[in-house]
């Protein structure tokens, strides 16, 4: 059985002074039945002494988890059973990651940073209710607790909480094809996500997504990773005379500032090259996109039928590509 950190394991000798900032979660609300993105902010250190693991636990009724690595950092999970299955896009799962570790880090008491994964809420909550996500930051000669799950506003180590909210069909809300939801990473904000689902023997797909850069600098989509492709491009799809034709965007697809950028069929687009296995339709695949200045975010693509993602005519066959 998963069992929660508790004060005791630590001492109390050990908590961070309650007169300094809590470690909290950037998003305050989550949608039931939703997928969403969990970013821990740590504040400071153990009474002045650096961060070198961080530790944050996983609430019964959050499946699916995958954290994001960090440079800098080493990633591991903890891996337990659910109390109740989940059914993952057609897959039952029975048991998931049930905390996840960043350490081998040097996070000084004078700096902050942020500590990001994400996973789905189950169905089974009601608008209101409240999942809390223990987390301790181990430091030298001591640590950070921040595991009280009361709700207190009276305890020295308050967990970070979300509050849920009924979902509503929306944005964060199940597709027939997957999960759509609104990703952001600092000022920019990432909608619609997908990918064509690929033909017999075919090696490459297309990816396709929409970017909203909110702030008041340019940024840049410099590439992208994932498990699915051997190597991944970001391509333009333009006319040159009378043949369209496709390349590489060797310098990136810039996202001005105050601008929307769409990566669609027959035009801009990422690329999925040597791919690991099929596309299929009703999955999905995780894609790490890297920005110039914003950085790095981990996107689920929900992988749709060709026509339905208006790729029919858009020929990934890997014909064509300068």
């Amino acid at each position: 059985m998963f069992k929660h950190i508790t004060l005791a394991a630590f001492g109390l000798g050990l908590l961070a002074g309650a007169a300094q900032a809590h470690a909290t979660l950037e998003q305050k609300e989550a949608a039931v039945g939703a997928t969403t993105k969990i970013t821990l902010r740590v504040p400071h250190g153990c009474a002045g002494e650096a961060t070198h693991t961080v530790r944050i636990e996983i609430p019964e009724g959050v499946y699916a988890v995958k954290p994001m690595p960090k440079a800098g950092w080493e990633l591991s999970t903890e891996v337990g059973a659910y109390e109740l299955p989940y059914d993952n896009h057609g897959t039952e799962m029975t048991e998931g990651v049930r905390a996840v570790i960043w350490s081998g880090g040097n996070l000084e008491d004078g700096w902050y940073d942020e500590f990001t994964l994400r996973g789905a809420v189950g169905e089974q909550f009601a608008g209101g209710e409240v999942l809390y996500f223990p987390a301790v930051q181990t430091c030298a000669n001591g640590v950070a607790d921040w595991t009280d799950t009361t709700g207190s506003h009276d305890v020295p180590n308050p967990a970070p909480k979300l509050t849920l909210v009924a979902g509503d069909g929306g944005e964060h809300a199940h597709t027939g094809h997957g999960m759509a939801e609104k990703v952001t990473l600092g000022a920019l904000e990432i909608t619609a996500p997908a990918a064509a689902a690929t033909l017999p023997n075919q090696p490459v797909a297309g990816g396709f997504l929409t970017i909203t850069n909110t702030g008041s600098e340019d940024d840049v989509l410099v590439g992208a990773t994932s498990a699915a492709a051997g190597r991944m491009e970001v391509h333009e799809m333009a006319m040159e005379g009378d043949v369209m034709k496709m390349r590489e965007l060797a310098e990136g697809l810039p996202i001005p500032a105050g601008a929307t950028v769409e990566l669609k069929p027959g035009g801009y687009h990422i690329m999925f090259m040597d791919l690991a296995g099929p596309m299929e339709a009703g999955t999905s695949a995780d894609v790490e996109l890297e920005f110039k200045n914003a950085g790095k975010v981990l996107v689920s693509f929900p992988i749709k039928p060709r026509d339905e993602i208006g790729a029919g005519g858009h020929d990934h066959s890997g014909h064509g590509h300068n």
